[in-house]
């Protein structure tokens, strides 16, 4: 089985799978109307788990981590996990997980980093400055949709991220994110107040966590089309995908996003450890 790792600056999400994709035709196919269905990136996903970011955590306690989590299905490092993929945006976790992979599974982890095959060209100025998590995702959505293809990552940034109609990578956007804008807001401006993220009962706002609300979700669901408008403008019609623990919040009231895949991250890293195994 296979441990995919996405370590974000917020949040690292932990998924296991069970069997593997094809390292050249990935999940293969189609449904019978010709488009892939939503949340195909569950395909062998048994379970995931999502824990803080922490920068100064050792080998050991990530290791202590996933033995509990292994645990849950009763499942063991010894004799059930076979390889570790990983993407990472904070080096300090990267190199504790490099440690723990060795230390307690006994082999290497695949990294997503230079040097690493991931079957997509990456045709920016500096391939090397592009975040592993963008290129886990637009490897997973170059195998699930046909190009051209926007992905949106609602993370701690808001990344748009570009793959051609030939697989290649592009380059792409990056906004504030959701809750750091949100965060700005209280912290800027004395008399608002954090708020939860739900959908407001009204646009126009009758209270002040209303209006909140409102600019929050109908602000950013109209950035994702500005940006999708004029990125089609660039490369013609375009597919676009969402993912992020925010996707399925701000995609209903868009009209760009046409797919959410929650796991499109894991998938991805998944790929990328197929076709370097």
């Amino acid at each position: 089985m296979l441990l995919a790792v996405d370590v974000g600056n917020t949040q690292t999400l932990i998924g296991l799978f069970g069997d593997e994709p094809d390292a050249e035709n990935g999940l293969g196919g189609y449904a019978d109307d010709g488009q892939p269905p939503v949340g195909r990136c569950e395909q062998g996903l048994l379970d995931h788990w999502r824990i803080h970011t922490n920068g100064r955590r050792t080998s050991d306690e990530y290791a202590l981590q996933v033995q509990e989590f292994l645990g849950f299905h009763g499942f063991s490092f010894d004799d059930d996990v076979d390889g570790i993929a990983i993407s990472s945006v904070v080096p300090s976790v990267t190199a504790a997980l490099r440690d723990m992979t060795l230390k307690y599974f006994g082999f290497r982890p695949v990294v997503i980093e230079a040097g690493v095959k991931t079957g997509m060209p990456i045709l920016t100025e500096n391939p090397r400055e592009v975040g592993a998590d963008r290129i886990a995702n637009a490897v997973g959505a170059a195998d699930l949709y046909d190009g051209p293809i926007v992905v949106i990552d609602f993370g701690t940034a808001t990344t748009y991220d570009a793959v051609s109609a030939k697989g290649e990578y592009l380059g792409g956007l990056i906004a504030p994110g959701v809750e750091i804008s949100l965060d700005a807001l209280y912290t800027r401006a004395a008399a608002l107040r954090r708020v939860e993220l739900v959908e407001p009962r009204h646009v126009i706002g009758r209270t002040t966590v209303e209006s909140i609300q409102a600019g929050a979700l109908f602000g950013f669901a109209g950035q994702v089309d500005g940006i999708c408008r004029r990125v089609a403008d660039e490369l013609g019609p375009v597919t676009v995908v969402a993912t992020g623990g925010l996707a399925e919040w701000i995609a209903p009231y868009t009209a760009s996003i046409e797919h959410i895949e929650p796991w499109l991250t894991l998938h991805g890293l998944r790929l990328v450890f197929a076709r370097n195994s």
